[in-house]
């Protein structure tokens, strides 16, 4: 019996030993419930700075950490960040993409009005932007050595592009220069729209070999604001009493050509500023008055296109048309019925 007390005494005696020194060092004062609360703080701080501790020194020997970011158990904090937006390789997807698709779009516009252009003005409009570029690549003294109309080398040293470049030079670029442009876009569009492009192209070549004779004999080197106003002088005479806006004027069409030359002699401050203007008018005159004047007083239409050209240029419509316009004007009644003596 003895032992057994023993015994249990030496049990008691472990157990009390294996407490906490901690719980022992509490005030004697305080409540169980207190001494719980205050040993589960204790404790808790204690894992929380062990943790740390661990974190540092993964930190330290480059370890990845322990902290789950995202998934399941993400904060709020996470969750409410906007997820990036990456490509099928698997690169986040800038604003440079955008930028460029942009940029892409811009240009396939551009390329889509410059084809909706009708073909022939588009040509010459090309043109004009060509020999401007090269005009500013060779300056002043070899743009005018290379592209100004010379009647001596173009006759004898066969150098036949001096016409056509002439009809195309509209100096450097400037204000004025982008206005001539814009006049030669909108007359010409206009001028081939009405007549068809074989017969804009006649007309083009027209106006090119006569005012290479004038421009030659007058000294003029270029004349394309000649063609310019020689091309608003035959549609201002097909439509002469339309009232169209000048400036702050409301005039007839038919003035306009005058207007624009008594402008252009106003900026220059130089009575010379009007002679390309005065050759565009005779020489549009030219063709007007043979094309739709010499015909109603009984002569014969012979600035015609050829056929071949008709149907190279515009196609089967065109050919067509023509056809359809033989038939209209075609008798009726003039052959015999069948089985009539």
């Amino acid at each position: 019996m003895k032992n057994q007390v023993s015994v249990c005494s030496v049990a008691v005696a472990a157990a009390v030993s294996c407490i906490d020194t901690s719980a022992a060092r509490q005030p004697i004062g305080m409540l169980p419930s207190q001494r719980t609360a205050a040993f589960i703080n204790k404790r808790s701080t204690q894992q929380q700075q062990q943790q740390s501790n661990i974190e540092n020194a993964l930190n330290v020997r480059g370890g990845a950490s322990k902290k789950k970011r995202g998934g399941r158990t993400a904060s709020l904090y996470s969750t409410s960040k906007k997820p990036s937006q990456k490509t099928a390789t698997g690169k986040k997807k800038v604003q440079a993409a955008a930028k460029e698709a942009e940029k892409k779009s811009a240009v396939s516009d551009t390329l889509t009005k410059y084809k909706a252009i009708l073909p022939l003005t588009r040509i010459y409009i090309t043109l004009v932007g060509a020999v401007t570029l090269v005009g500013l690549l060779l300056g002043d003294e070899l743009s005018q050595g290379l592209l100004a109309l010379d009647p001596i080398r173009t006759m004898y040293g066969l150098e036949l592009w001096r016409p056509f470049t002439a009809a195309c030079f509209l100096g450097p670029p400037s204000i004025g220069w982008l206005m001539s442009a814009y006049y030669l876009f909108e007359y010409g569009s206009s001028l081939e729209r009405a007549f068809g492009t074989a017969q804009h192209l006649l007309f083009l070549l027209i106006q090119i070999g006569f005012l290479s004779v004038c421009s030659a004999f007058f000294g003029q080197p270029f004349f394309a604001q000649s063609v310019i106003t020689s091309m608003l002088h035959v549609l201002s005479r097909s439509m002469p009493n339309q009232k169209v806006k000048w400036l702050i004027f409301t005039v007839p069409y038919w003035t306009l050509p005058y207007g624009l030359m008594a402008s252009d002699v106003l900026q220059a401050g130089n009575a010379g500023a009007a002679l390309p203007h005065v050759l565009g008018i005779l020489s549009g005159h030219v063709y007007y008055f043979h094309k739709n004047v010499w015909p109603k007083l009984g002569g014969e239409d012979w600035l015609v296109p050829p056929q071949f050209l008709v149907n190279k240029l515009e196609g089967r419509s065109a050919a067509k048309d023509s056809i359809s316009n033989a038939l209209k004007s075609r008798k009726k009644g003039a052959g015999r019925k069948l089985g009539s003596k």
